[in-house]
């Protein structure tokens, strides 16, 4: 009996397959935005805002990962804003994560409650006995960010069809290697490719899965009509970064879980959380809908002096925001208006040798207790 090759296989040599004699095994940069067209248009390429040869092969190999029809975009924020901007109508009632992304709170506060979009917010751990009633929208960030809290997909989602609700699930933090929120029941499933996906801090990118294909073609069609096209060389970048991005994953999840064990016991640090942690809150539901628990730890010192000395002493940390990347960052999170306390610290784990990010991690911390 033959058996299955994994996803990520089937990424790594979904363009090789279609290869013929002497075409190159890298991925080509297709910069053209200008396509020989004559005559009446018809399903060939003509203009670079309807399709690109780079684009479109990087959203198969995304589609790989998915099982699911994928389109990009520039942004994580962008494939966020498309979904609202093509479901949402004077009128339609949302109801988005209280404590996850704020940016995603921001756009619906600035732009669609003044045109009549009736917005409602919900902690990630109240999400699953939320009220639904006359949602159009229902949109879930499952670990959330910053606090990794955790509801389950599966069960939202149900409750989500039963009220004629629409489900979208930001799986930024988990990518699709460790959570499949399509297979748990979602309807839409966004990313910010600019973490985990690209993998490298050097390019800006996102997409929306669906296995909904009336879904997806308005989804299509509203970025065709804004504009929100990504680079060719930006999604040349993103497949660079897919190549690697099990090793990559794997490492950053490993070297979390490690750190976060030795957070969870030092005396300096006042809470730890990270989902693959048995004590953790989060930990029954993570541990039934994913593989691995992600990237990110989370815990809190005395105070914010305390905090940015840490991050101040950690060799290995990187003082930033965004995740995702080859090296480890930290910052306070308060910073960005978050509702933490002063010295909440999101640890983002990179792909250090996990030893080596352990021991500089509680170097910072001993420093701190010598001070």
């Amino acid at each position: 009996m033959t058996k299955k090759l994994s996803a990520i296989s089937d990424l790594l040599h979904h363009r090789a397959r279609g290869l013929s004699k002497g075409e190159p095994i890298s991925l080509p940069i297709m910069a053209s935005t200008t396509f020989m067209l004559p005559g009446d248009p018809d399903g060939s390429h003509f203009y670079g805002r309807n399709g690109n040869p780079t684009i479109e092969t990087v959203e198969a190999e995304i589609g790989i990962l998915e099982n699911a029809e994928t389109v990009l975009f520039p942004s994580g924020m962008a494939a966020i804003s498309a979904v609202f901007h093509t479901l949402l109508r004077p009128g339609d009632k949302v109801l988005v994560h209280a404590d996850g992304y704020y940016n995603v709170r921001a756009l619906l506060s600035e732009h669609f409650e003044p045109r009549g979009v009736i917005v409602e917010a919900c902690a990630t751990v109240d999400m699953a006995d939320a009220d639904l009633t006359e949602c159009r929208l229902v949109m879930i960030e499952t670990p959330s960010n910053p606090g990794l809290d955790v509801c389950d997909i599966a069960a939202i989602a149900d409750r989500a069809k039963s009220a004629g609700a629409i489900l979208v699930a930001d799986n930024t933090t988990a990518t699709p290697l460790c959570q499949q929120p399509l297979d748990l029941g979602a309807d839409i499933v966004l990313m910010a490719d600019t973490k985990a996906m690209a993998g490298h801090s050097d390019v800006l990118c996102g997409h929306v899965a669906s296995r909904d294909t009336s879904l997806m073609n308005k989804v299509r069609t509203y970025r065709r009509l804004a504009g929100a096209i990504v680079s060719p060389f930006d999604a040349y970048l993103l497949h660079r970064g897919l190549e690697t991005l099990e090793l990559r994953v794997s490492r950053a999840n490993q070297n979390a879980l490690a750190v976060a064990k030795m957070l969870n016991s030092h005396p300096l640090v006042q809470s730890t959380r990270y989902p693959g942690l048995p004590h953790d809150a989060s930990h029954a539901v993570a541990s039934r809908q994913m593989r691995e628990y992600g990237p990110i730890v989370s815990f809190t010192l005395q105070d914010r002096q305390f905090a940015e000395k840490f991050i101040n002493n950690n060799e290995l940390a990187v003082p930033a925001t965004s995740f995702g990347g080859a090296h480890t960052s930290a910052e306070c999170r308060i910073r960005w208006g978050d509702k933490v306390t002063d010295g909440f610290i999101r640890l983002a784990c990179g792909i250090e040798p996990t030893e080596d990010l352990v021991n500089a991690t509680e170097n910072a911390l001993r420093e701190l207790g010598s001070e």
